[in-house]
C-alpha cells in the first residue's frame, strides 16, 4: 500500500534535514517503523532474531552501512544507543540515523545534542481521512483562523471512531478482531513490554486491575492515591506504593500513559492554580476495552432522556479523541498542550495550547450538538485574565456546523485540519 503522510512528516523532514539521529518515540503499533521506512536506505530490525543477534555480538554494527540508517527497536540491543552517539560525534552531519522504541532508562545518558526525539501518536482525527477539514489549526494558533464548514459526523460517528482507534493497523479490523487485537496489546503491556523494561511485576492482575482504574479516570485529574485505592478494592493484595511508582514509570516510558499535564502561567496571573495532570491512555480505544465498553453502550450512554446511563463516560472519551487530535496538530506547530484548572476547581480550560512564544490558544470540549452562552463562560474569563496573550477562544464539539458564536470558534472535531 502507498504511504499516506502524517502531520507528523512534515515536521520529521524538517529537523532530519540538519539533525544527524532521532527518535522516533511513542506507543508500539503507532506508525514509527512504517513512517521511518519512507526515509532509510538501510535498516537494523532489531525485532528480528537474527539483526538483534548480530547486533548483540558486535554493537558496532547497527552504524554500519548506506545511510540514513532504520535502528528499529533500538532498546532490545541497548548498546546501540552509545555506538550512534559516538558515531554522531564523529561526524553530526544531518539525516543519518532514524531510531524507532523506547525512550532510554534513567541512568543512561540522555543523548543530548546528539539523538533528538520526536513525539508520534495514534492517528488524529484529521489523519483518518474521513472528512474534508475546513478549519485550520495552523490558522487558529496564529489568530487568523476561518472558521466555517458543515460536516455530517455526529455521536454516532464519532463513538465508532473511539472503538476503531488511532493505530494504524488496528483500524481496518471488523469489530471482534479489532477488540481481540486491542486485548492482546493491552495483555502485552502488562505481561511482556513492563518486563523488558526491567520491571519485575509480581501481580499482574493487580497492574490490570490499576490501569482500568486509570482508564476510568480519563480526562479527570485524579490523584495517584484515589486510582491506587480503586484498583485495590479491599484486596490485600492490591498494588503497593513502591510497586505503582515503578510501574507508572514503566507505563510513561512505553508512552501508553499519556498524561496532559498543567498549565502553569509564567507569570502571577492567578493567585494558585491546579498542577495536577490530567490523565489520558495513549489512545481511548484502550481505555474503552479496559472498561469492557462497546460502541452499542457507548451510543446509549450518549443517548438524553431516561435511556441515558454514564453520558459523562462518553463525554470524557470524546475529550480523550479530541486531546489526542488537538495535541498531534500543537506539535505539528512547535507548540505544547496543557489543561488548565485552578486551585478550587472553579474555573477550568480542557486544553491550553502554548505557542513557542508563549502566546494561548485555549480550547473547550464539549459532547453536544448546540453550544450556548453558558458553555464560553470559562473561555471568555480565561480571555479577560490574560488579554492580548490569548490568540482565539476555541470550543471543539460533536454538532454539524463550524462558525462563530460571541467571537469565539466553535468547530466540529471532523472538521478540524491542520
Amino acid at each position: 500500500m502507498d504511504y499516506q503522510r502524517r502531520l507528523i512528516d512534515g515536521v520529521l523532514d524538517e529537523l532530519f534535514e540538519e539533525l544527524p539521529a532521532i527518535l522516533l518515540d511513542g506507543p508500539k503499533a503507532v506508525g514509527k517503523t512504517t513512517t521511518a521506512l519512507q526515509r532509510c536506505a538501510t535498516e537494523k530490525r532489531l525485532d528480528i532474531p537474527t539483526d538483534l543477534a548480530r547486533a548483540v555480538a558486535d554493537s558496532r554494527w547497527v552504524v554500519e552501512g548506506t545511510k540514513p540508517i532504520l535502528i528499529d527497536e533500538w532498546q532490545s540491543a541497548a548498546p546501540s544507543w552509545n555506538e550512534i552517539k559516538r558515531a554522531v560525534d564523529a561526524d553530526n552531519r544531518g539525516k543519518q540515523y532514524l531510531l524507532t522504541g523506547s525512550l532510554p532508562p534513567q541512568g543512561t545518558h540522555s543523548g543530548a545534542g546528539r539523538i533528538s526525539a520526536l513525539r508520534m501518536r495514534p492517528l488524529a482525527f484529521a489523519e483518518r481521512d474521513l472528512e474534508e477539514p475546513t478549519v485550520s489549526f495552523t490558522a487558529l494558533l496564529e489568530g487568523n483562523g476561518e472558521v466555517r464548514g458543515e460536516t455530517r459526523w455526529g455521536y454516532d460517528g464519532y463513538l465508532h471512531e473511539i472503538e476503531r482507534s488511532g493505530f494504524p493497523g488496528l483500524r481496518n479490523l471488523s469489530s471482534r478482531p479489532r477488540r481481540a487485537a486491542l486485548d492482546g496489546y493491552i495483555t502485552r503491556i502488562v505481561d511482556s513490554d513492563v518486563l523488558e523494561l526491567g520491571r519485575n511485576l509480581r501481580k499482574p492482575a493487580s497492574m490490570l486491575s490499576w490501569l482500568t482504574a486509570y482508564a476510568a479516570a480519563t480526562a479527570t485529574t485524579a490523584k495517584w492515591e484515589s486510582i491506587r485505592v480503586a484498583a485495590s478494592d479491599g484486596d490485600s493484595n492490591s498494588l503497593s506504593k513502591p510497586a505503582l511508582i515503578a510501574f507508572r514509570d514503566a507505563l510513561t516510558r512505553l508512552r501508553i500513559l499519556d498524561e496532559l499535564p498543567a498549565w502553569v502561567p509564567s507569570r502571577n496571573h492567578f493567585v494558585r492554580v491546579g498542577q495536577s495532570g490530567k490523565h489520558f491512555l495513549a489512545d481511548p480505544a484502550l481505555a474503552l476495552r479496559l472498561l469492557d465498553q462497546s460502541t452499542k453502550h457507548l451510543y446509549l450512554d450518549a443517548l438524553p432522556g431516561p435511556e441515558q446511563r454514564d453520558r459523562p463516560l462518553v463525554g470524557r472519551l470524546f475529550e480523550a479523541l479530541v486531546a489526542l487530535s488537538v495535541r498531534t496538530h500543537a506539535e505539528t506547530n512547535y507548540g505544547q498542550a496543557f489543561h488548565f484548572r485552578d486551585a478550587r476547581g472553579l474555573r477550568e480550560i480542557d486544553i491550553v495550547v502554548e505557542r513557542e512564544d508563549g502566546k494561548l490558544l485555549p480550547i473547550e470540549v464539549k459532547l453536544g450538538n448546540v453550544v450556548t452562552t453558558a458553555d464560553l463562560r470559562h473561555l471568555k474569563w480565561f480571555k479577560e485574565q490574560l488579554g492580548e496573550a490569548v490568540i482565539d477562544l476555541v470550543v471543539v464539539y460533536t454538532g454539524t456546523y463550524a462558525y462563530r458564536m460571541e467571537g469565539v470558534a466553535i468547530v466540529p472535531l471532523s472538521l478540524l485540519g491542520a
